[in-house]
């Protein structure tokens, strides 16, 4: 029993990059590698159920990919994560089930790939051969905005409407004789839904 146990340390100490520091003193460490001791000691007992409360704030790059590798083959393993966090890329790309909270209220718990098909939005970005000073008043339809110094148009649009309004906009902009270059689309992030959430509520 006590073999596997010291064989469960030395692994955890490992995967943290600790194990060349297992007989150093805590108050000798740098600031992030007392952030991994923490987390090496949460993980001491094998637990079912880990709370992180912000594991990776103020670490470096490095760090913070090493403890998502930690989490990921923890989560395999069956174990339960609750983590808070305020890098909401660190939730896109860790999470299964988000929560949001703002001013201390739950907004909403769901499940991610959901709330990403549910409030997820695409973007059409219009790249202009000319500079445009204002949007038609025949466009206003389509809630554009101009950006890039006016050489770009954006367009929102839902994914599971019936329409994406997509060729009428092109129709309707050939027909105000604005002409563009190129086009690409972004999909909604989810800290793009995260600040929808927050101005809502």
């Amino acid at each position: 029993m006590r073999t596997r146990y010291l064989a469960h340390i030395e692994k955890v100490l490992t995967e943290l990059s600790l194990l060349d520091k297992k007989d150093d003193q805590i108050r000798t460490l740098s600031g992030g590698m007392k952030r991994r001791v923490l987390i090496a000691k949460a993980l001491s007992h094998e637990p079912k159920i880990l709370f992180l409360d912000e594991p990776t704030a103020g670490v470096d790059v490095e760090l913070r990919k090493d403890m998502w590798q930690v989490v990921r083959a923890l989560r395999a393993s069956g174990v339960t994560i609750i983590l808070t966090t305020h890098y909401i890329e660190e939730a896109e790309e860790m999470a299964d089930r988000i929560g949001v909270i703002n001013k201390g209220e739950i907004v909403l718990v769901e499940d991610k790939a959901h709330l990403m098909q549910k409030l997820g939005r695409k973007r059409l970005k219009l790249h202009l051969q000319g500079k445009l000073d204002s949007i038609p008043e025949t466009l206003s339809p389509y809630r554009l905005e101009l950006c890039g110094e006016g050489r770009e148009l954006v367009y929102d649009y839902d994914t599971k409407g019936e329409r994406t309004g997509i060729t009428s906009l092109l129709s309707d902009l050939r027909n105000a004789g604005i002409r563009f270059s190129d086009l690409d689309t972004t999909k909604s992030s989810l800290e793009d839904i995260f600040v929808s959430l927050v101005r809502a509520s």
